[in-house]
């Protein structure tokens, strides 16, 4: 999604594609005139591989199946944002708070580092943790590899080089943590908690989660939904917190989220482009998640661009 950039303004909204150099203008007011296949249409001309979309809003909702495909995609990494929502579901019923140490959770280990006595929820939710760079990215490095097939003590025996809280560096590690700690304190692993509290009161159709070799869900990636789905996650947000009548998190909460950018951002976070109107979510190979701030209004894609 690196290459999509969307600005909202006062006085216009821009889509640009940084690949093609063009940018297409939207005047504000016409964001809130626009249906749904004019969303289509402006979304197919700046992804084209794009494979299925869907758009959600009070008053209409399309799904399209653009090209053949499986019914369910990859989300890769929009599946954060997913776990995000359960940690966020769990704050809610007071089982946890983003303040608390980690190793509340999972206890001391032989050989950490010390330094992992100081990172909090927080600091996982923010890619704070104390990492000098990512790891445990399953979607690119040689799983096969790993030295192990305990994930979990991976990420604990990894040395911190950072003091946690002070640097960001983007790692699927965290999220696979985080995972983890859902089922910790849920006693339930991630999938199986939000098929309880999201997946089936919401109606998706289908969906699945890859594993690591000792059955947890991966967490920073491997959610297969389609996009009519996605999209319910971000339609949820867009209207506080409540879809279709049912409340899944507080207004607290996305407040929170928000403000901290639990897998949410209202920029692009390696560009450092500034959209802000919108909250967005990007995945590996041009998926996507976006949710209006002041509109009730959803947009999610799924696609399959070149990544070298």
């Amino acid at each position: 999604f690196y290459r999509l950039r969307i600005y909202i303004t006062a006085n216009r909204a821009f889509c640009k594609d940084l690949t093609k150099d063009s940018t297409m203008f939207i005047m504000y007011d016409e964001v809130k005139h626009m249906n749904a296949h004019d969303w289509l249409e402006k979304a197919r001309a700046l992804e084209p591989t794009m494979y299925d979309f869907a758009l959600w809003s009070p008053d209409e909702a399309i799904y399209e199946r653009i090209q053949p495909h499986s019914n369910c995609g990859n989300c890769y990494s929009v599946a954060k944002t997913f776990v995000s929502t359960a940690i966020g579901m769990l704050r809610d019923e007071g089982k946890l708070d983003v303040s608390d140490p980690i190793l509340r959770y999972f206890g001391w280990r032989r050989g950490m580092d010390p330094k992992w006595a100081d990172v909090t929820i927080d600091h996982a939710l923010r890619h704070r943790i104390g990492f000098d760079e990512g790891f445990l990215d399953v979607d690119a490095e040689d799983v096969s590899a790993y030295p192990t097939d305990d994930y979990l003590s991976m990420v604990f025996d990894r040395p911190l080089p950072l003091e946690p809280g002070s640097e960001r560096h983007y790692s699927d590690a965290a999220f696979y943590l985080l995972a983890r700690l859902v089922e910790r304190v849920s006693g339930k692993d991630v999938e199986l908690f939000l098929a309880e509290r999201l997946f089936r009161p919401m109606h998706f159709r289908e969906y699945a989660w890859s594993r690591c070799p000792e059955g947890h869900p991966i967490g920073a990636t491997g959610l297969y939904l389609r996009s009519d789905d996605v999209v319910k996650l971000g339609a949820m947000y867009a209207c506080g917190g409540v879809f279709e009548g049912r409340r899944y998190v507080s207004e607290a909460w996305i407040r929170l989220m928000y403000a901290r950018e639990y897998e949410l951002h209202p920029h692009d976070p390696f560009a450092e482009v500034e959209f802000p109107e919108w909250m967005m979510k990007g995945g590996m190979y041009g998926q996507a998640l976006l949710i209006h701030k002041t509109l009730p209004l959803s947009i999610a894609w799924h696609a399959a661009r070149h990544e070298p």
